[in-house]
């Protein structure tokens, strides 16, 4: 077994030992992570495989030398930052290469369409104000794709779910004076409920840089302030940096959905702000 594969062996279990189990195993998971990459966190200068696609280690990381699975992984260059307990927070700097993050852009460029809520209760998607963006689902085919195949699979050992849980990733546009006011991504109503179960978790990765506003805001997490869209609000929230992932939880450890994970995408103030998205269920979605 190759030596990135030890490293995340059994770390899959989340959803089926419980939700505490699975809590420690993902911090035990981070302190694993911090060693990967030691006291220094590794360059950003990249350099492409020729033959699979995605981006290898930095030269100079021969832990992770000639581990194909680390390179899938980024270990040695993803640094995690837990920034709330309650509702569980973390941000995964670097999470995607800048290539990767190009590429999500340039499949969905084409494809984007006015961005939909669920109605709570018929659970289909209908336009609201409440969201003012563009955006599309990836197909099945696209998601055997390698490059997204390597994005599926860290989605999967970051957050400890099954891939097979997992939705199709969303990619979103934000242009300037467009935002997502705070909601929730658990569901509501029962339609949606039937293939997969309930959402558990959210890994929101950004992909564009040079944005001013468009925070990810969480007005009931932290006890202090917080920059939402050019104005000072309670709560936390983390700026748009491209490559980086905020992943949380929309169930608390207690199993039951967490009103506390309510979240929100701030008004852009110039820029675009391009994100994917990736929810992920109970059970399998495929």
């Amino acid at each position: 077994m190759a030596p990135a594969m030890r490293f995340v062996f059994g770390l899959l279990t989340f959803v089926t030992v419980g939700m505490i189990i699975g809590a420690l195993f993902q911090l035990a998971f981070i302190h694993r992570l911090e060693d990967s990459y030691g006291d220094e966190f590794p360059s950003t200068k990249l350099h492409r495989s020729q033959s699979d696609g995605y981006l290898k280690l930095p030269r100079g990381i021969s832990h992770w030398h000639g581990d194909k699975e680390a390179e899938i992984l980024r270990l040695g260059f993803v640094k995690p930052e837990i920034i709330s307990w309650s509702p569980r927070i973390i941000v995964l700097h670097s999470f995607l290469s800048n290539e990767e993050c190009d590429y999500l852009r340039a499949i969905a460029r084409a494809r984007l369409q006015i961005s939909t809520v669920v109605d709570a209760t018929t659970g289909k998607g209908i336009k609201s104000n409440v969201r003012t963006s563009s955006g599309m689902f990836l197909n099945p085919t696209e998601r055997k794709y390698p490059m997204i195949q390597a994005i599926e699979k860290r989605i999967s050992v970051f957050s400890q779910i099954p891939a097979e849980n997992g939705e199709l990733i969303q990619v979103l546009r934000y242009e300037k004076d467009e935002f997502y006011k705070p909601h929730h991504d658990y569901f509501s109503d029962t339609f949606n409920l039937k293939r997969g179960g309930q959402r558990i978790a959210t890994m929101l990765m950004y992909l564009s840089e040079d944005v001013e506003g468009g925070e990810t805001y969480f007005p009931m997490a932290g006890t202090g302030d917080c920059n939402c869209g050019g104005k000072t609000v309670k709560g936390l929230s983390v700026k748009p940096i491209k490559g980086d992932a905020v992943l949380f939880w929309s169930m608390g450890l207690d199993g039951q959905s967490d009103p506390n994970s309510i979240h929100g995408g701030c008004e852009v103030l110039s820029g675009e702000k391009w994100s994917a998205t990736k929810w992920m269920r109970q059970k399998s979605t495929f």
